[in-house]
Parts: structure tokens; sequence; C-alpha cells
């Protein structure tokens, strides 16, 4: 192109910027949906051989054209440890205290693609360590950390999601996951469950809970922790809900402490306590980096829906667990 022609065009380019109204900004963008998607069977292993022309991804009922498709395992992820400091968390702080480091070694094994942060949360919620590859310095953190006050859950998520330094490539690579450890419970937030849970599906945040809620106990909490979980194509594991399935007649054995065959305060208690925290460990850091990864520009765009409601689908496999976000909300026009 001439110079002279360049110059031109140049200056066309201008003076139509100038023609815009005031205040107004010009924006383009492209409404790129991505799709963290975990298969399992009825076993509840993880089905790791899958091909692009398995999955249907459907956009409010209607078949998507999948643009990219990756089942590489170990995918770089960023993860936020959001710990429950509050006085709920006292009957078996200490165990998961432990099981908090566990997870922190398993999941930022000092492998520059994985990196993660800390949020400890009871009447206010705090960030304890911001984001690192350094599994130490957050372990070392959680070593003094004692558990006191209320539960602020929701605002601890509005943090992960807001306050904290970021990654290059967030929240497409590495993906963004918030681990929750704790029983679900909230009486201390400024924000609520609606307002975070917008916020996590707006920056593709996949939520997992390990609850801390005890053999035969129950918690309001465990509503919010399947809801943000199921929401987001995450899932919770209660690690202490299991400790007695193996365990034939227990309650034929009378006890003080109640009619269970592994007494509290005993070694076999503290063993099965020990292996359920440990399954649900290795079950959340497995399924955190072996997932699919779909994408897709939706190939209708309609301007007055805020939530456009995913469905994914294998119909080779009628039987396999699914789990994936539920929706999500479109860019700006």
């Amino acid at each position: 192109m001439r110079f002279g022609t360049l110059l031109g065009a140049l200056s066309l380019g201008l003076s139509l910027l100038a023609q815009a109204p005031p205040n107004q900004n010009i924006r383009v963008s492209v409404n790129e949906v991505i799709v963290p998607v975990t298969v399992t069977d009825d076993k509840d292993r993880f089905v790791a051989d899958l091909e692009e022309k398995d999955f249907e991804i459907y956009d409010e009922g209607k078949k998507q054209k999948i643009g990219y498709f990756s089942r590489e395992r170990s995918q770089p992820v960023v993860v936020g440890f959001l710990l429950d400091l509050s006085n709920a968390s006292r009957l078996h702080w200490k165990t998961y205290q432990e099981a908090s480091r566990e997870l922190v070694w398993q999941l930022l094994p000092g492998d520059p693609k994985y990196s993660g942060y800390l949020i400890g949360y009871h009447s206010e919620a705090e960030l304890m360590v911001n984001t690192t590859t350094d599994s130490e310095k957050i372990t070392d953190r959680i070593s003094k950390l004692k558990p006191s006050g209320g539960a602020a859950l929701f605002d601890s998520i509005y943090m992960a999601c807001t306050k904290r330094s970021l990654v290059k490539g967030e929240p497409i690579e590495p993906r963004r996951i918030l681990v929750i450890i704790g029983d679900g419970h909230d009486n201390a937030s400024k924000k609520t469950l609606d307002e975070v849970l917008e916020l996590a599906q707006r920056n593709l945040v996949t939520i997992y809970g390990i609850s801390t809620v005890a053999f035969g106990f129950n918690s309001e909490g465990e509503k919010v922790l399947t809801r943000m979980a199921e929401e987001t194509g995450g899932r919770v594991l209660y690690p202490l809900q299991g400790l007695y399935k193996d365990i034939s007649g227990y309650l034929s054995t009378p006890s003080d402490e109640g009619n269970y065959a592994l007494k509290v305060g005993t070694g076999g208690y503290a063993a099965e306590i020990a292996s359920g925290i440990f399954r649900a460990i290795a079950a959340t850091s497995g399924e955190i980096t072996t997932q699919y990864i779909l994408r897709y520009i939706p190939d209708v765009q309609d301007a007055g829906k805020t939530f456009r409601n995913l469905e994914v689908k294998i119909p080779s496999l009628p039987t396999v667990k699914i789990r994936a976000r539920k929706g999500y909300f479109p860019a700006n026009p």
C-alpha cells in the first residue's frame, strides 16, 4: 500500500473515532465457553481414554460444535486452599490441619505449572499466603493456625476471585480451582452465596469441598457446599461420614462413647479417620489434575440471556458420571 493511501486510511479511522459519542467504550469480544469435564465410572474411577467424538455439549438445549478438545493429564492449575478456622472446626482440628498440609503437598509438587494460595476464614476472610509455587510457605502457615470465631466462607470465595496475585493465563490455563476444607456454614460474610457463586462461574472457578462434618452429624452447610460444587463442576467428599461402612453390626456394640465399634480416642478410630481423609485427598487431587477441557463458541448469541444452561453428554457411555459446570454468564456483547 502506498504511503499516501495508508495515511488517508489512518486519517479516516481517526475521524470516525472522533465522531463516536463521548465516554462510549468500543469493545469486541468473542464469547468462547470453556468447560472442564471429569468423567468417572460406577466405581468412581476416572475414565481417561475418551476422544472428542465421544462428547456432546448443549447450550440452552442446542447442540454445539466443539472447537477445542484436550485430555492431557497433569494440566496446569492454580489452587486456592480455603480453610475453615471457625470454632466449628475444633473437634477434629489437628486431623484436618495435617490433612490440609498433605493436600497442599500433593497439589503443589514443586513444578512451576502448579501454584496455590491460602485463605483462612473465621469471623473474616484473610489472605494468609499469596499465590506461590512453594508448598512449604503454605504448609508452614497452616501449622501455626488455630480455630476461633465465626465463619466468613462466602467472603473467602470473593477474596479468592478478586484479591490475590493472578497467574498469567488465568482462568483458561492454568485453570482455577478452589478447595474448601470446612463444613460449609457461613455466619459472618458480607457477601451472599448467590453473589460469590456468580463470581466463581464468571471466573471459570471449579469448587471442591472436603467436609469436616463428623460421623452421625449433619450441617446446613452441606447444602451450600453441594450447590457450589455441582454448579461449578466440582464435588464434595465426606471423609468422616463413612467410618463404619465396612463394619458389620457396629450398632450392636454398646459403649459410653455411643454404639460404635471404633471407639473415640482409640488407635482404631484415629486410623480410620486418617484413612478416610487420605482417600478424600487422593480423590480430590486426582480429579483436579485429570480433566477433559472442551471449548466452543455458541452459534447463537442471546443478548437478553443473563445465564445460559450447559449440559455435557457421552451417548456411548450412558452409565458414567459426568461433572461439568451447569452454565455460564455470557460476555458483554
